[in-house]
């Protein structure tokens, strides 16, 4: 499967998943609730960053989507770099 893009170049299926994952994997980060506050992470004060922290609820099934969403990236870039036909 073939689109033209808007750049006049072809968009295979692979592109085309790899740009909804990208726009997946960026709003489900976004959404992600920061464990550190900025002005504690570069101002050297002692941090719990690390800490061992259990997440619960929403959260452990947005790191499980984050996850996922992070490997199909991984496999969709190595596909659409190096098996699509791209002339």
């Amino acid at each position: 499967m073939t689109a033209r893009c808007a750049f006049g170049g072809n968009m295979h299926a692979v592109d085309i998943l790899l740009l909804i994952v990208s726009c997946l994997l960026i709003a489900i980060i976004v959404l992600q609730e920061s464990k550190e506050d900025a002005t504690q992470a570069f101002s050297g004060e002692k941090s719990d960053l690390f800490a061992n922290k259990k997440e619960r609820g929403i959260e452990v099934w947005i790191s499980y989507i984050t996850g996922g969403l992070s490997v199909a990236f991984i496999i969709l870039s190595i596909l659409s770099a190096f098996f699509v036909q791209r002339f």
